[in-house]
């Protein structure tokens, strides 16, 4: 069972750049064991940038970034990855020219107890049957499903998830979402950058708003029906 007192991962007064731009300005979060939380805000507000700076894919950070207890602001990006986190881009990411399970057979552990194909197809049952299909001719909502699948077979257990609803049908946004309530379940730690609040929602323990690269605000999810106001305001919907 996930401890919820336990630390996942601490972000403290964490800025980031790329070339001379200052993108993030202070950001502090905390996400502990099992949770799920978003980093809600408007476009340009840092979300992504959040995410790429805890892997250490932007040109220059500073502050704190702890994983498991281990400070990681000055580790590369590799070594930050073996501590047990996967990444889902926005642009997924997927190897194109390969096939479904070359794509999830390829990719080095992480962790102990990557997901096993079985329970892959299971829990994303679009795939099942496609495994020599080229990445390139699976819809749009399958190559998400597989860039999330990808990242189970590693073993991470704190999972970065950015965007994965963008411009899908809602029979497939539906599908994700079960998926997540499962890794949820499954005890896997999540932060998600989601533009879709209505899909989001109901998933996350917590969110973090953010305006301007810093956290402005954390609304707790039995606080968030007297905060909509305010989030409408945020988030500009």
């Amino acid at each position: 069972m996930p401890d919820a007192t336990r630390e996942i991962l601490r972000v403290a007064d964490l800025h980031a750049f790329y070339g001379e731009s200052h993108v993030l300005h202070g950001v502090d979060f905390i996400v502990s064991e099992g949770e799920l939380v978003t980093l809600l805000g408007r476009n340009g507000a840092g979300r992504t940038t959040t995410l790429k700076a805890v892997l250490g894919l932007v040109d220059r950070r500073s502050g704190s970034i702890s994983v498991g207890g281990a400070e990681t602001v000055a580790l590369p990006p590799h070594r930050i990855a073996r501590l047990g986190i996967g990444y889902c881009p926005e642009e997924r990411g997927i190897f194109s020219s390969l096939t479904v399970e070359e794509n999830l057979l390829l990719l080095p552990e992480v962790g102990a107890g990557g997901m096993p194909l079985d329970e892959i197809y299971e829990m994303f049952p679009n795939l099942r049957g496609r495994g020599a299909t080229q990445g390139t001719r699976l819809s749009g909502g399958e190559q998400q499903m597989l860039a999330l699948a990808r990242i189970l077979r590693t073993g991470a257990r704190l999972l970065l998830l950015d965007e994965i609803t963008e411009g899908l049908a809602p029979v497939i946004v539906q599908s994700l979402g079960d998926a997540i309530r499962r890794l949820k379940e499954h005890g896997f730690t999540i932060v998600m950058v989601e533009q879709n609040f209505r899909f989001a929602a109901p998933l996350a323990d917590r969110h973090y708003v953010m305006e301007h690269g810093r956290v402005i605000e954390m609304i707790r999810k039995e606080e968030l029906e007297g905060k909509m106001a305010a989030l409408h305001e945020y988030l500009g919907v």
